[in-house]
């Protein structure tokens, strides 16, 4: 398997401390740029499994994920801080209007953090639900990429299934559930789309 990343950016996590459960995950950027096989998922997995599961974490470096989600997190607190600004300045319209939607008289940087956190919290949910559909596209990449590159989208079925019984995971659950809490699609719907990628 070809996909220009470096055997020394691979390492085996010690999970099974802390956990029976099996994962991976990719982490850095640049040449800090590392991938970690949890040892549980090591030991109940063969060698193809194992692959499309290493070459899952591959695709989202390759597919641009990690630096996508960065530059959107940064933005995203960058605009949250803005409005923190906004809402806790005591000579500012912003705050003026917050203080008295919510009929409050005096203008206090700490009332308008309290504010400003009752405002945010609906925001975020939606933001939640947005950013939970983003990551599942990115899974089903990440997914194609790892049946395209091994040639093999059983053995990384097969990974999928071991990890979703591992994390008692619901293989098919509500779309609702899935559209308001999941943040990786349903095992049904990746193993749907793993069979689609061969056409």
């Amino acid at each position: 398997m070809q996909c220009g990343f470096p055997l020394t950016g691979v390492f085996v996590m010690d999970g099974s401390k802390r956990s029976t459960k099996a994962n991976a995950f990719f982490t850095g950027l640049g040449k800090q740029k590392k991938i970690a096989l949890f040892d549980t998922l090591i030991d109940k997995s063969n060698q193809p499994e194992l692959l499309g599961v290493l070459a899952h974490e591959i695709g989202h470096f390759r597919c641009g994920h990690i630096k996508q989600r960065l530059v959107v997190g940064i933005l995203q607190t960058a605009v949250i801080f803005f409005l923190l600004g906004l809402a806790t300045d005591p000579s500012g319209k912003f705050s003026r209007i917050l203080f008295d939607a919510f009929g409050v008289k005096q203008i206090s940087p700490h009332v308008g953090l309290v504010l400003f956190s009752i405002l945010l919290e609906p925001v975020s949910k939606l933001l939640g639900v947005l950013a939970n559909a983003w990551s599942r596209k990115h899974e089903f990449e990440a997914d194609a990429y790892a049946a395209k590159v091994t040639g093999d989208h059983v053995s990384l079925g097969e990974a999928l299934k071991k990890m979703t019984a591992d994390h008692l995971s619901h293989p098919s659950p509500a779309a609702l559930r899935v559209w308001l809490d999941y943040s990786h699609p349903p095992l049904v719907q990746r193993l749907e789309a793993l069979n689609r990628s061969l056409s």
